[in-house]
């Protein structure tokens, strides 16, 4: 196998920034645990697993963690006068024992946004719909919001066959060592594996 490293770690500081922004100090691995916790409480929360969260940025003070959820649907996470944001931080407030800011960013454009795009697909392959048909329609999604290419390729037993298999949908370009999105997402219940990559012009 080869070697691979993340291709995000090529993109810091150039077209993309940290997820994590916070000194470590002495308890670094605490600090670590504690932001995985956190990520891991938001994307299983049943209400905001069903609003398009894209990526979670945390950023720590002395006494303050300030954490910032872009989505696709904001409304969904703010809820009524703004009732389900006050929970949701009163609930990670238990979670992490610190004072907690929650920001939420709006992704204006969630069909060029890799990680909306394999969730969408996955949803969609989980509600019985043809892989390929899903792929499809989110390729054309994409392409119509001005994108410079898409590619993805879905591996495991498709269709439900005896041998898995990997496909591959791609239009437009698709330069892997520049500006490239990529997610991949494990649907245990069919045993699939989405990879999306995205690449947008102005990046």
């Amino acid at each position: 196998m080869g070697q691979k490293t993340n291709p995000i770690g090529n993109r810091l500081g150039i077209i993309r920034g940290w997820e994590s922004n916070w000194y470590g100090g002495n308890d670094y691995g605490d600090k670590l645990a504690e932001d995985d916790k956190i990520r891991r409480y938001i994307h299983a929360h049943e209400r905001l697993s069903k609003a398009s969260v894209s990526r979670i940025i945390i950023e720590r003070t002395l006494k303050l963690v300030t954490v910032t959820i872009t989505t696709a649907r904001p409304g969904m996470i703010i809820g009524k006068g703004g009732q389900d944001v006050d929970m949701l931080k009163e609930e990670l407030k238990k979670v992490t024992g610190k004072d907690i800011q929650i920001n939420i960013f709006e992704i204006k454009r969630p069909e060029l946004d890799a990680s909306l795009v394999a969730a969408s697909i996955a949803r969609q392959i989980e509600n019985r719909i043809s892989y390929r048909r899903a792929i499809k329609m989110a390729i054309a999604a994409t392409m119509r919001m001005n994108a410079e290419g898409i590619k993805i390729q879905i591996s495991g037993r498709l269709n439900g066959a005896e041998m898995a298999r990997s496909e591959s949908y791609k239009e437009g370009r698709i330069p892997l060592s520049t500006s490239v999105q990529i997610l991949i997402m494990l649907l245990t219940k069919h045993i699939l594996l989405t990879d999306v990559w995205v690449s947008r012009y102005g990046l």
